[in-house]
């Protein structure tokens, strides 16, 4: 970022630096985070009965690549400072591997679990829109009916939000998939403002009927 950004000649340099010293800090502060990781692996263990198998099964394989992934960066890190006398490269370059198979492993797991919301959500919204129409034919209270238009407007939020999600999802996962890394960046940054706008005006609602 510093790079494209323009003033005195010393604000980029510093800037790069600046971000090189932080990559530095997140690399060493990555050194405790093993434990906390097979903690977190071993709690998972093969995912609850009620998630779907395939989604489970990604979760499993970007757990095993998080977990594969610390170690191959200590190894790196110490070869740098010199504690270990090996090459660092390659060991920067089997992280870096790891790394991109836990994003892969959560964007397609996340773009399955995005899926089986959405066509629950329009499984809802289908059923909502029959039981309203029931509503307006029989002689059922106004209070009933407004329930439903409320539940119908919450489903076809969802659904809106679940569209933008899966859509950027797929945007990010590698090139010659769908639309995948197609999108312009206003077109990304619109679909997570919307998703971003829908979410908080769900919490918002939700936390407007918890006081009420």
């Amino acid at each position: 970022a510093g790079g494209a950004l323009p003033g005195p000649a010393g604000l980029p340099g510093g800037l790069l630096a600046a971000s090189a010293q932080l990559s530095s800090c997140r690399t060493a502060l990555r050194l405790f985070d093993d434990l906390a990781m097979l903690r977190h692996s071993c709690s998972y263990g093969l995912g609850p009965e009620g998630e779907d198998a395939l989604v489970r099964g990604l979760s499993v394989l970007c757990n095993v690549a998080n977990q594969l992934y610390y170690p191959c960066e200590h190894l790196a890190w110490a070869a740098d400072v010199g504690i270990v006398r090996a090459g660092s490269q390659k060991w920067w370059t089997r992280s870096t591997a790891l790394w991109e198979k836990t994003l892969l492993f959560g964007a397609v797991g996340e773009i399955l679990f995005r899926i089986s919301v959405l066509f629950r959500s329009l499984r809802i919204l289908f059923r909502l829109r029959r039981k309203l129409s029931q509503h307006k034919c029989s002689t059922s209270s106004p209070q009933s009916q407004q329930k439903l238009r409320a539940q119908v407007k919450a489903e076809v939020l969802s659904i809106l939000m679940d569209t933008a999600d899966l859509s950027n999802a797929i945007h990010w996962l590698p090139p010659g998939f769908l639309w995948a890394g197609r999108f312009p960046p206003w077109l990304v940054g619109l679909l997570g403002t919307i998703s971003s706008l829908i979410g908080i005006y769900q919490a918002s609602r939700g936390g407007n009927s918890e006081a009420a």
